[in-house]
């Protein structure tokens, strides 16, 4: 089930101007101190339980977009921002000797980190061992010849993502990238990264993590080293603007602040 939102009369001018989403795009970044993230995952390997930055990472953004900013939970649909009811996160995973693959964590606000882990280890276990039960857009666009690609593209994007019109032979629904993505650039020694917003994801952003590194920081007026996690976005601007943008990222931070509360049920 979807519900509509109340567009107002500028969202709907900002549809109408901006394209998807080459036009209306925001980029930032910013820093978190992984320090008390760093001790939770080595907490949870002492106990036997193996959690990365990612998963962490990945319960945040779901949580700081679930409850901070549910507005922005959404995608437009035929001019109109359509709610989500749950935040699926997708995640590009890069596996050993392979490409980069993808994945989404389904209602990623109601698991806790150690669920999120498991879950996303058993559908790598899964893509390992060679499941094709799902649709591969990739594999499936490729094989068409190259002159009519952009066009069967377009229309997939117009009929099934701009429309929400199902295509019978083809076992796709209408939002397999989920309502918000991450990438873990951090694993190719990247700080920063600014990820393009996939035209037909419909997504209101697109989220990179950099490598940890130490860096001097100032603490209660004191310079002290500490491990720093980079977190960079590219934004929708026809669905967020920077006070939507400012308050999800203190909801993420906090939460990567103390990382405890996310292996609890928040919502």
């Amino acid at each position: 089930m979807v519900k509509k939102i109340n567009t107002s009369n500028w969202r709907k001018t900002a549809i109408a101007i901006y394209k998807p989403p080459q036009d209306g795009k925001v980029y930032g970044t910013y820093e978190v101190d992984a320090t008390n993230l760093l001790k939770f995952i080595d907490e949870k390997k002492q106990k036997g339980t193996r959690v990365t930055v990612t998963n962490v990472v990945t319960s945040a953004i779901a949580r700081a977009l679930y409850l901070d900013v549910p507005e922005v939970n959404c995608f437009i649909r035929r001019g109109k921002l359509i709610q989500r009811e749950h935040v699926d996160v997708f995640l590009a995973v890069a596996t050993k000797g392979k490409s980069i693959t993808g994945l989404v964590i389904p209602k990623a606000e109601t698991m806790t980190i150690t669920e999120i882990a498991e879950y996303q280890r058993k559908k790598l276990e899964k893509t390992k061992s060679g499941d094709k039960n799902s649709f591969n857009i990739k594999d499936s666009i490729g094989k068409i010849p190259w002159p009519f690609r952009s066009l069967v593209v377009k229309f997939i994007k117009w009929w099934l993502f701009d429309n929400g019109f199902k295509i019978p032979f083809i076992k796709l629904k209408s939002n397999p990238f989920g309502s918000i993505s991450l990438s873990n650039i951090g694993v190719f020694g990247l700080s920063n990264g600014y990820m393009a917003l996939f035209p037909i994801a419909n997504l209101p952003a697109t989220l990179a993590m950099g490598a940890i590194k130490e860096k001097p920081v100032v603490i209660d007026g004191k310079i002290t080293i500490r491990p720093m996690l980079p977190v960079s976005g590219t934004f929708d601007h026809r669905i967020m603007e920077a006070d939507k943008i400012g308050k999800f990222k203190d909801g993420v931070e906090q939460r990567l602040l103390n990382p405890d509360i996310l292996d609890t049920t928040e919502c």
